[in-house]
């Protein structure tokens, strides 16, 4: 009796995912590379399409997506088989198990199933031929590889077939056409946590009515989709729980990852799986990296971590990246990782791990800070380390690193590394107050102020509440600022640090001055600089003979005002410090402009901007061209006075001053329009809504004195 023909199992995608959403590019994407009309090479044997990226980024539900797409256009007419290839599973499918599949799939009987791989490919590659000529082409989607061994055999000889393939892996050596997903937009986070609460119950408005508190629900999955579709299940679960709960609960968790976990489902489980197939050094490194300070890493601090070098470290990220484990920074040579495998990563590493992190990072980025910070003040006659070329290239560093040297500062809690972090947040005092970064400042310096002060270093939480005067100032928190430098005046005077005692005094001159306080303000200076002169700094000294100027000159006292900063500059031009030297020029010329001496006061601020220009400092240069507007429009030339406020929108804009940028637009209006021989710059609206006017009167350039 004949033998029945084998059933077929041609159509056997699994469901499409419920509320897919935000993936239309990706979508698009793929569906180009489908497309059998698309343009292409027609002796191309196969087109194979990779969709990798990291677990639970939703590649499976877009591939799916797709190949429902495709066959609902009819490109796609012998149909589309499915195979799961567990690729990070503890027992991944082998290629002879996923062709034993595809076979049966395609109505081979299991007596009838060659013995050997080699064997079982062929008979795969004939049915796929005969199934083509008989019905059309036919996709296969081979979803969750981890190597491109388990998929090669797999691959048609014809090319009107198509492979689609999800891995987390790229799996470069297929020569796939390569559909990297990232983590949702906002956006697209938004609509999957919407969409999802609306299928269960269609009169769910909770994502409406709470959309604040589900833009940080989504923050806190890392817009991540399978940690979206996981928190959207506990609320549908509690219909009566709002989104703010939820996000209060995820907040306080000392175990985030815990969670993020419906019973079925966990963020957890799925990184557990991608970790614990990666070789023990790989592993090793992703811990390590987890537990860096910041959201990005250059390829120099993470080569510090270990004793292998560039070479070494630059392999490893490489073969992480393939994993979708890590990923290239903003910049090439940083990386980065989601915040969620971070987490994950985080918690595998050991205490003597975290220990050795801590220790080699403080390290390397001591020893790079204070090169740059000796090349940032730039003193004359100072032999400079030569990790930098210049200047340039040392603020440069500055600029990438900001953000780890602020959270590396935050270390100061860990007894083990408290004096190292201290020391760093005093080497980059300089650069946050150069660059204004003000708020930075009061971060790093609390942390600075509290080791110092569990470690009983009366000399170091003198310097850090010093610091911490002169950014809580920046901030504009004088009350605040008056306080600090108190604390430092005294706890220097009880030590007997007479330079500690006249920088704290000379600081908080700059304050009383600041609020108001003219004659105490004039008694700080004075005092700093007896104590300046009677222990010979002179570059300290020179910094309070410019201050006392600045509040000499708001007192009407211009010419002891003008006589303050001859002296201030000097004395800075004799200990070498340009930058410095730049802004008691500036305060030189407003002076002068006071007293009516309009052409010194033009050559004054000029040399400012000169050196402004010279040290890439911005604001001051912003500071200085307002003043020069001020001075031109005191002379009466509006068409200048107009043309320098232009161009200080511009510096200030440069250094990130969007108020002082606005401000100097709006003065700018003020002086009417452009002479018709000066082509105008376009300026932009106000990016404010500060409505105040421009200040009549030049912004202050005052000195800080720290140690």
């Amino acid at each position: 009796m004949a033998r029945a023909p084998a059933p077929t199992a041609l159509d056997s995608l699994p469901a499409k995912a419920a509320g897919f959403t935000g993936r239309d590019a990706e979508l698009a994407r793929l569906l180009d590379a489908l497309d059998p009309a698309a343009p292409g090479d027609p002796q191309q044997a196969v087109l194979v399409t990779a969709v990798s990226g990291l677990g639970g980024i939703g590649k499976t539900a877009l591939a799916v997506e797709a190949a429902y797409a495709a066959r609902e256009r009819g490109w796609f007419p012998g149909g589309v088989l499915f195979v799961d290839l567990h690729g990070h599973d503890d027992a991944p499918a082998t290629a002879k198990q996923a062709l034993r599949s595809l076979l049966c799939a395609l109505g081979v009987e299991v007596e009838d199933m060659p013995a050997t791989e080699g064997e079982q490919a062929a008979l795969y590659r004939s049915m796929l031929a005969r199934r083509g000529r008989e019905h059309g082409a036919v996709l296969v989607l081979a979803d969750n590889a981890s190597t491109p061994q388990q998929v090669r055999p797999l691959l048609p000889g014809e090319s009107r077939h198509r492979v689609l393939v999800t891995s987390r892996h790229r799996l470069p050596q297929l020569g796939a056409r390569l559909v990297p997903l990232d983590q949702l937009t906002p956006e697209a986070a938004y609509d999957l946590l919407d969409l999802a609460l609306r299928i269960a119950h269609q009169d769910d408005d909770r994502a409406g009515r709470e959309s604040r508190a589900v833009g940080r629900l989504a923050e806190l999955c890392g817009h991540l989709p399978l940690a979206l579709q996981i928190v959207a299940a506990l609320l549908v679960e509690d219909r009566e729980k709002p989104v703010t709960e939820l996000v209060e609960d995820l907040t306080a968790s000392h175990d985030l990852l815990a969670h993020l976990d419906d019973g079925e489902r966990s963020v957890r489980a799925a990184f557990d799986l991608s970790y614990r197939r990666l070789p023990a050094e790989q592993a090793w490194l992703l811990r390590l990296l987890a537990l860096m300070p910041g959201t990005e890493s250059g390829l120099d601090v993470i080569a510090a971590l270990f004793d292998g070098g560039y070479g070494q470290a630059r392999a490893l990220l490489v073969e992480l990246e393939r994993a979708h484990l890590v990923e290239q920074g903003q910049l090439r040579g940083r990386w980065r990782m989601h915040d969620l495998v971070r987490l994950h990563a985080a918690g595998k590493a050991t205490a003597d791990e975290r220990g050795s992190v801590r220790t080699r990072v403080l390290a390397h980025y001591l020893e790079r800070a204070e090169a740059a910070d000796a090349r940032l003040r730039g003193r004359a006659g100072q032999p400079f380390p030569q990790l930098f070329r210049d200047r340039e290239e040392a603020v440069a560093w500055f600029d990438r690193e900001c953000q780890n040297l602020v959270a590396a500062t935050q270390w100061a809690v860990d007894r083990k590394v408290a004096f190292e972090a201290a020391c760093l947040a005093a080497v980059i005092a300089e650069y946050l107050e150069w660059r204004r970064r003000f708020e930075e400042g009061v971060i790093v310096h609390r942390a600075a102020q509290v080791a110092a002060g569990r470690a009983g270093d009366r000399q170091g939480e003198a310097a850090a509440w010093n610091r911490m005067g002169i950014a809580l100032r920046g901030t504009g928190r004088l009350r605040e600022a008056w306080k600090a430098h108190q604390r430092a005046g005294d706890l220097y005077h009880a030590l007997g640090n007479r330079i500690g005692t006249a920088m704290a005094a000379s600081n908080l001159g700059t304050v009383l001055s600041g609020v108001g306080h003219v004659d105490e303000a004039v008694e700080a200076f004075q005092t700093a600089l007896r104590l300046f002169r009677s222990m010979g700094d002179r570059h300290s000294e020179a910094g309070a003979w410019n201050n006392l100027g600045l509040i000499l000159r708001k007192a009407v006292r211009v010419d002891e005002a003008l006589a303050a900063l001859r002296r201030a500059l000097d004395l800075y031009r004799e200990t070498g410090d340009r930058p410095r030297e730049g802004r008691t020029w500036h305060n030189y010329g407003v002076a002068l402009n006071a007293r009516g001496r309009v052409t010194e006061a033009v050559t004054a601020c000029l040399n400012s901007l000169e050196i402004c220009e010279e040290s890439q400092d911005w604001h001051g240069a912003g500071q200085t061209l307002c003043a020069l507007a001020l001075v031109h429009d005191t002379a009466g030339d509006p068409a200048r006075a107009r043309d320098h406020w232009l161009r200080a929108a511009d510096a200030y804009e440069r250094a990130g001053a969007d108020r002082e940028a606005a401000q100097a637009r709006r003065a700018a209006r003020l002086n009417g329009p452009a002479p018709t021989d000066k082509p105008t710059p376009a300026s932009p609206p106000a990016r404010t809504t500060d409505s105040a006017p421009p200040s009549p009167h030049p912004p202050d350039a005052p000195d800080t004195a720290g140690p």
